[in-house]
């Protein structure tokens, strides 16, 4: 039995490399690729959803067009007269990257000013999922608006995922960021941090340590992503590390992270087993790194099992 899968944050107009060295225009962010890989994963009786706000013009009816055509449900999308959505550039060396962003004005900063209609989209789905960089962008009121929502629907037992994606660029201080992540865990079912910000910007000395803080903060499920070095599951009392799938060359990793997270949700939506559904979303993070841009097309994950 299927069911609706809301993601909730910001998408951007990418520019990104491509093989002859020029760059390409893509639509793309965080919570953006993992409805995009959530939905490659998932059958077509699971709905998947976007929640955000767009501007008016052109290129936000580009990016719904865009959304629309890969599957992923546009109807509660609010489009906001004179604004525009963000931009972003991905800089390649060695596989790894960096960014330029251009999005102080972007309209997914308005995202949750309707508090009726954050409701709800809230209300008529049954999984959740947000990032740290969907609260970093938000005004601090509104990012407890959104909080609040989460946290209803988490005690009227739906699944929220959360990843705190660590980006202290975004926030006024680190002292701001650390208590928004704090009050995000609180939110959340199942939190999927990544273990090398978790250590550089919490200065955890351990997975473990990872773990512990997040089922401090009331998550159930903690996933530890550690990139070539597997993911560790967090469980109730027990930990399970789960091999990453070894990649001769990597091209891009700009979506590790994010595909990793839809593909895991997909197959534990389906099957309730967090050990399997690691070792899933790892074979899809590594053909994704394989592979120029935050989104490679579905078709090119069907052959992964």
């Amino acid at each position: 039995m299927g069911g609706r899968f809301l993601s909730i944050g910001e998408c951007m107009v990418e520019l990104s490399q491509a093989d002859d060295g020029h760059l390409r225009k893509g639509f793309a962010g965080d919570t953006f690729n993992t409805a995009w890989y959530a939905r490659a994963c998932l059958p077509e009786d699971w709905a998947i959803d976007y929640f955000t706000a767009l501007g008016d013009d052109a290129m936000s009816d580009e990016m719904i067009a865009f959304m629309s055509s890969a599957g992923i449900g546009t109807q509660s999308i609010r489009r906001l007269r004179g604004k525009t959505p963000g931009l972003y550039m991905i800089n390649l060396k060695d596989g790894e990257r960096s960014f330029s962003y251009w999005r102080d004005s972007s309209a997914a900063r308005q995202l949750a000013t309707d508090g009726d209609a954050l409701r709800a989209a809230i209300e008529a789905s049954d999984v959740l999922y947000f990032s740290g960089i969907t609260l970093a962008i938000l005004s601090r009121e509104d990012a407890f608006t959104l909080l609040a929502e989460l946290r209803r629907a988490k005690a009227a037992g739906k699944l929220v995922a959360f990843d705190p994606n660590l980006r202290p660029r975004l926030w006024s201080s680190l002292d701001a960021m650390h208590t928004m992540i704090a009050e995000g865990a609180r939110a959340a079912t199942l939190v999927m941090p990544s273990y090398d910000d978790e250590a550089a910007h919490f200065s955890d000395d351990s997975i473990a340590a990872t773990i512990r803080r997040y089922r401090q903060y009331g998550a159930a499920m903690v996933v530890v992503k550690n990139g070539p070095d597997g993911a560790t599951i967090g469980d109730g009392a027990q930990e399970t590390l789960v091999p990453a799938v070894k990649v001769v060359k990597v091209i891009d990793t700009t979506s590790a992270g994010d595909s990793f997270n839809g593909a895991f949700l997909a197959h534990y939506l389906q099957h309730k087993d967090a050990v399997t559904a690691a070792g899933f979303a790892a074979k899809i993070a590594a053909k994704v790194i394989q592979e120029y841009g935050a989104l490679i097309p579905h078709e090119k994950l069907k052959t992964v099992r």
